[in-house]
């Protein structure tokens, strides 16, 4: 069976998701924010299942803010909004989501020398909980 989800509910996903990322990013930015993006991309378009057919892409046009507040304003709630959308629509992918976008954040951490900062061990926190708030 087939499952269309439509263009909406793909560009919430790809805002949450790839919005994860840019958070973990910004966190890790003392680091290097960009081995975090890297690594964090690589996790999302390496994914499979519907999910990582929409994932594919990046959204484009979509405009994050200037702050990561802002960012994190609309991130945050996108992770819980695709977590619901795909209980609702397609129930299998919800896992494959949450375990896409918690690989992506473990990959964004890893990719920093040493041990994680806290600032960016709070951000994957506050990402967990917007995937475990669905």
């Amino acid at each position: 069976m087939s499952i269309t989800l439509s263009d909406q509910d793909q560009l919430t996903l790809r805002i949450a998701a790839w919005g994860a990322v840019s958070l973990m990013s910004a966190a890790g930015a003392a680091g290097s924010a960009h081995k975090a993006a890297t690594n964090g991309s690589i996790a999302l378009t390496s994914a499979t299942g519907l999910v990582g057919h929409i994932l594919a892409k990046a959204p484009k046009g979509v405009r994050y803010g200037k702050t990561v507040a802002e960012l994190a304003d609309q991130v945050l709630p996108a992770l819980t909004a695709s977590i619901t959308l795909l209980k609702q629509h397609a129930p299998d992918e919800a896992g494959n989501f949450r375990r896409t976008v918690t690989v992506a954040i473990d990959a964004a951490v890893q990719s920093q020398a040493g041990e994680p900062s806290p600032t960016m061990t709070d951000m994957a926190r506050k990402i967990t909980e917007a995937l475990d708030a669905a």
